[in-house]
């Protein structure tokens, strides 16, 4: 008889647990706000937990539920690690974590970055990990230094025009 259609064991049991998501391997630095969107960000999911507890209804609840018990062991320990960096300690001369930072490249673009943490980063908004290769290439720059990008798509010239240090609001 063929064995081409007998399913034979090999080994790989499918697991109930989640592989949990892997911590950044840098200092959780962010700034109030940051530290405010992963509060509310873990307020959420708690709530969506309770709704979830409420009506355990299958499988699919099930496992929505162990993904949202993951999301809130993977926020709590952000929140955990979390230091708050204050923009007013930093030095004002020098490109560092918080600033503000307006460059322009060799076609004469314009544009404004903020070096903010990694929970917090929105690049579309301009806001940039500081540790994203944008990030390491701006930090420690002055006004008037040129730093290199290095991009999938190139590398990018851009002088330092500005640096700021916005202040915090709530």
């Amino acid at each position: 008889m063929s064995r081409a259609f007998v399913k034979e064991d090999d080994g790989a049991e499918v697991s109930d647990e989640l592989p949990e998501r892997p911590q950044s391997p840098y200092p959780n630095h962010v700034t109030q706000r940051g530290l405010e969107l992963l509060e509310a960000q873990l307020k959420r999911l708690q709530e969506q937990r309770q709704k979830l507890q409420e009506d355990p209804e299958g499988l699919m609840n099930r496992e929505s539920l162990k993904l949202v018990e993951r999301d809130i062991r993977y926020v709590q320990e952000r929140i955990e690690r979390a230091v708050v960096i204050d923009p007013a300690t930093q030095p004002h001369d020098q490109v560092a974590f918080g600033a503000r930072v307006e460059t322009e490249d060799e076609e004469g673009e314009r544009r404004v970055f903020t070096l903010v943490g990694e929970d917090e980063a929105d690049p579309a908004a301009g806001l940039i990990s500081w540790v994203s290769p944008l990030g390491r290439a701006l930090t420690g720059a002055r006004v008037g230094d040129v730093v290199t990008w290095k991009r999938p798509v190139g590398d990018l010239q851009l002088e330092i025009l500005s640096i700021a240090y916005p202040r915090v609001t709530h």
